[in-house]
């Protein structure tokens, strides 16, 4: 009767992997915003120097600002100065580091 334990941990790994790697840190105070870093019309989450996330499409980017919408369709401004992170949602390296965990437990003996 493992198998109960298994499952549990089983289950407690994968999410906390999923959960860690849904999203890539494209820009960070280590990794600096080039001109060709953010794709046009994709989603990102940018949070800036005063802790505020938001969630946008961008749809441009010129030298001093970023500009993208939000769920409700308003056009926001952020400029690039005020930018400290942002991070763009990656569901295939989620699912491939799921995939590594549930082999490690199932195939690793513990």
């Amino acid at each position: 009767m493992k198998y109960p334990k298994i499952i549990f941990k089983l289950f407690t790994l994968s999410l906390f992997s999923l959960m860690i790697s849904c999203q890539t840190r494209v820009v960070s105070p280590n990794k600096p915003m080039n001109d060709n870093t953010l794709e046009l019309y994709k989603t990102y989450t940018i949070q800036t120097n005063d802790a505020k996330n938001q969630k946008l499409q961008i749809i441009k980017v010129d030298a001093d600002k970023i500009y993208g919408k939000d769920k409700s369709g308003a056009v926001v401004e952020i400029p690039k100065s005020d930018v400290r992170e942002i991070k763009k949602p990656d569901i295939l390296s989620s699912v491939i580091i799921g995939a590594a965990a549930l082999a490690a437990v199932i195939f690793i003996p513990i």
